[in-house]
């Protein structure tokens, strides 16, 4: 089973496609974005709405969006940072008998620099093996000053109605809940079952969660990210988005590896590295 990859035009966007055996990813150079995982199943497992806009000028809704330098509203940046609305370009490709692996990067620029003016490296690495999908956010501080900066990768699962999934792993751990006046609460249920509207930035994730969903169960493991951000924004704050489709919150979950909370701060020279790897169970 030897991995394949070919660049491809996704609704009218510069991609990449890679391909082992009956595993498949996509990748965007527009925000550095993966759009697309289906693994051996042939099932996809990134919700990627069917209102969303491909005409590069506004972020893309759903699949894994790169939030760098700021998470969220975090910051006085834009909301989620700098890269998703930028384009990237191919910096590695490569292939072998059990892998098909992507990199794409994005330097700082004359569009980042007045808002940040910060020298920067980021690198998304896209490694897809047999049921297994990894995504790697790098970051290099290629100047001289020490910057800090928070980011995650935002990634939207695909599930059938989001009232019958369940989240296991966050037992015992404190979250800010941001969809409740950012109360500060320590998670006392053994597993998160949506029921509302549910923004939540759970702190010092360490072991790997599952999400229970019938016939779509993933496990979900990070490395480098601190923190995890779970949102749905449910039937009201679904009717707000413009590129969701009023059902649109039944149909995904957001998992997303995060570094929210703590600041990364990078000395010059250095390289902050998180991943987040997805796999059926």
């Amino acid at each position: 089973m030897k991995g394949s990859i070919k660049t491809i035009d996704f609704h009218g966007l510069p991609a990449v496609r890679v391909a082992l055996g009956g595993c498949s990813a996509v990748i965007s150079l527009y925000g550095g974005q993966v759009l697309s995982w289906t693994p051996g199943d042939g099932k996809e497992r990134l919700f990627l709405s069917d209102r969303a806009s491909f005409d590069g000028t506004v972020p893309v809704r759903g699949g894994i969006p790169v939030c760098f330098p700021q998470f969220s509203s975090l910051g006085t940046l834009p909301k989620h940072g700098l890269v998703r609305t930028a384009t990237w370009e191919v910096t590695s490709e490569r292939s072998g008998d059990d892998f098909a692996l992507v990199a794409l990067a994005i330097r700082d620029s004359d569009r980042t620099r007045p808002l940040w003016p910060y020298p920067f490296l980021a690198e998304v690495t896209l490694l897809l093996e047999a049921d297994r999908l990894e995504v790697e956010l790098s970051i290099d501080n290629t100047g001289t000053e020490t910057f800090s900066f928070t980011a995650a990768l935002h990634t939207y699962l695909r599930v059938e109605q989001v009232e019958q999934v369940a989240l296991v792993g966050l037992e015992g751990l404190t979250y800010r809940d941001a969809a409740n006046g950012d109360r500060i609460v320590r998670d006392k249920q053994e597993q998160l079952v949506p029921d509302a509207e549910t923004d939540r930035v759970y702190h010092d994730v360490t072991a790997p969660l599952v999400l229970r969903a019938s016939k779509l169960s993933l496990g979900v493991a990070q490395e480098g990210f601190t923190d995890v951000v779970v949102w749905n924004p449910w039937v009201d704050g679904c009717a707000k988005l413009a590129d969701m489709p009023a059902n649109g919150w039944r149909h995904m979950l957001c998992v997303e590896a995060a570094v929210a909370q703590t600041p990364v701060v990078l000395p010059a020279g250095e390289q902050w590295v998180g991943r987040q790897t997805l796999f059926p169970v």
